[in-house]
C-alpha cells in the first residue's frame, strides 16, 4: 500500500473511530509500527491530528478531515487556479460553486468581494461564506454526501429552478475530449448538470490530474463549458484535444 493510500486509511479510521491505535492500524494496514508512526507525524505536521500515547487523535472537527487532506494535495496549484477564476468574476455577480476543493479555494479567493451572491450546494464553502457580512449565500437543500460534502439530488435540483447565476465554477474528477466532464457520482451529475444550465457563463477549474481522466458519470458535453482553467503540468496532447473541441484552455 502507498503511502498516500495509508495516510487516507488513517484518516478515514479516525472519522469513523474518533481515535486511532498504532498497533491496530499497523495489523490493519499491513505495515510496520514504525511506518504507522511515521504516518501520523506527518499528519501530524499538517496539523489534520494530535499524537497521543500509543495512537492519535483527530485535530478540530471530525467531518473536515477528508476535506483537509485532500486540500494539502496540489495545493499550491489549486490556489494558483483559483486566483486565476477570482480574477473573471464581475462586481455584484451571482456566482454558483460547485463542491470539491478547487472551487473551495476559489471561495476563499473571493471572500474580501463586496456584494457577491453566492450559490452552493456544498457545506464546507457554505459554512466558510455564512460568517462574510460582504456575501450574500444562497445553499441548496438536497441530500447530503459524506465524500464529498455536497448536497445532491431532486430537492438540490428543484431549489436551483428561478435562478439566474452570472457564472458557475465547477470542479470535476475528469475532464477529457472523449467522455466530456465527468464525477465519480451519477447523482452528483444530475446536480452539477442543474447548476450549469442557471448559469450565463461557465469555468471548469480542475487541476492536471483531472485532465484526461473518465470517471463513471457524464455531467455535461464539452460545449456547455466556456473554458477550463488548470495547471502547468496537464498533459500537453489532452489540452490540445480539448482545445480542438472548442474549449478555451488557460
Amino acid at each position: 500500500m502507498q503511502q498516500s493510500q495509508r495516510l487516507s486509511a488513517i484518516l478515514e479510521r479516525l472519522t469513523a473511530d474518533g481515535s486511532v491505535g498504532v498497533v491496530e492500524l499497523a495489523h490493519a494496514l499491513d505495515v510496520s509500527a514504525a511506518t504507522v508512526r511515521r504516518d501520523l507525524h506527518l499528519l501530524e505536521s499538517q496539523r489534520l491530528l494530535n499524537r497521543t500515547h500509543g495512537g492519535a487523535v483527530p485535530q478540530g472537527v471530525l467531518y473536515e478531515l477528508p476535506l483537509r487532506y485532500k486540500s494539502a494535495r496540489q495545493a499550491t496549484e489549486k490556489r494558483r487556479i483559483a486566483a486565476e477564476a477570482a480574477s473573471r468574476v464581475g462586481e455584484s455577480w451571482a456566482i454558483g460553486l460547485g463542491g470539491g476543493m478547487t472551487t473551495t479555494e476559489v471561495a476563499r479567493a473571493l471572500v474580501d468581494r463586496p456584494q457577491l451572491t453566492i450559490v452552493t450546494n456544498a457545506l464546507n464553502i457554505a459554512s466558510e461564506i455564512a460568517v462574510r457580512p460582504n456575501l450574500k449565500l444562497v445553499v441548496t437543500g438536497g441530500v447530503a454526501r459524506l465524500e464529498s460534502y455536497e448536497l445532491v439530488g431532486p430537492i438540490a435540483e428543484a431549489s436551483l429552478e428561478g435562478l439566474n447565476l452570472d457564472m458557475v465554477f465547477m470542479s470535476v474528477d475528469g475532464i477529457s475530449a472523449r467522455a466530456h466532464l465527468t464525477t465519480h457520482h451519477e447523482v452528483e451529475a444530475g446536480t452539477d448538470r442543474a447548476l450549469i444550465a442557471r448559469a450565463d457563463r461557465v469555468t471548469v477549474v480542475a487541476d492536471s490530474s483531472k485532465i484526461g481522466k473518465i470517471t463513471f458519470a457524464r455531467i455535461c458535453a464539452l460545449d456547455q463549458v466556456d473554458e477550463l482553467i488548470t495547471d502547468e503540468g496537464a498533459d500537453p496532447g489532452e489540452v490540445a484535444a480539448l482545445q480542438e473541441q472548442g474549449l478555451i484552455v488557460t
